[in-house]
């Protein structure tokens, strides 16, 4: 159950622990678009999404399953009372620590998460579970309501199958191979599923620029199904 999970770290990630953010970036050239906007990107959406969610925690103990190199982690810890990362691939993780020292790694095999049950307020999984083998799905999304506190938020950052730049984006990354993209709808089923609590999703990803009139119009297009991305939250 646990081999194709590692075997796919091992033969795949690894080779782009020091070139990620350049295969990335090769992947979406031909939209304009720099690799840097769609991590400004998330990291806008999920700062909206703690604030809403946790506002009761403002500076939430989080763990970012398939972190990858942690490129996102510059942006992301700043709302984190503490930030965790993972990833089954070990090389990645090396490199995570180098360029994000403040942050707490751990790399793992298979589906179990090396954490306690109930160890952080907000687990989030960014264009990971495309990765995982759909006869797994449930069990990665029980993993991680496993390792949230009762109440607790999940959130499952996914492409957006229905949008035709993101699919080509898609074809031409060479990681994304045997990538099974999920709509919406799968998600949620994926999440309620492993027992989560559906809260609701958002679209995102519409406008070309994180400027605060093109946040503006994103948090108003939130439902509109053609974002290149979408966010399916969730309470444990």
């Amino acid at each position: 159950m646990n081999a194709p999970l590692k075997r796919k770290g091992e033969t795949m990630f690894d080779a782009y622990d020091a070139t990620y953010a350049a295969v990335v970036q090769d992947s979406v050239a031909f939209s304009g678009i720099g690799y840097d906007y769609f991590l400004r990107s998330k990291a806008a959406l999920l700062a909206d999404v703690i604030a809403e969610q946790l506002p009761d925690c403002p500076s939430p103990k989080v763990l970012d399953v398939g972190c990858g190199v942690g490129a996102l982690h510059p942006l992301l810890a700043p709302l984190c009372g503490t930030l965790d990362g993972a990833d089954i691939s070990a090389a990645c993780i090396d490199q995570a620590r180098v360029d994000n020292p403040g942050v707490t790694y751990s790399a793992y095999a298979g589906l179990a998460l090396p954490y306690a049950d109930g160890a952080f307020d907000m687990a989030i999984a960014i264009c990971v579970m495309h990765h995982v083998p759909p006869a797994h799905w449930t069990a990665f999304a029980a993993e991680l309501k496993r390792v949230v506190r009762p109440g607790g938020l999940v959130c499952v950052i996914e492409h957006n199958p229905f949008n035709p730049v993101t699919r080509l984006s898609v074809m031409r990354c060479p990681f994304d191979e045997d990538a099974v993209l999920l709509r919406r709808s799968r998600t949620r089923a994926v999440l309620t599923g492993a027992g989560l609590d559906w809260i609701g999703s958002r679209y995102f990803v519409f406008a070309p620029t994180t400027a605060p009139w093109a946040r503006a119009l994103e948090r108003h297009l939130a439902w509109l199904p053609l974002g290149a991305q979408y966010a399916a939250l969730a309470r444990a």
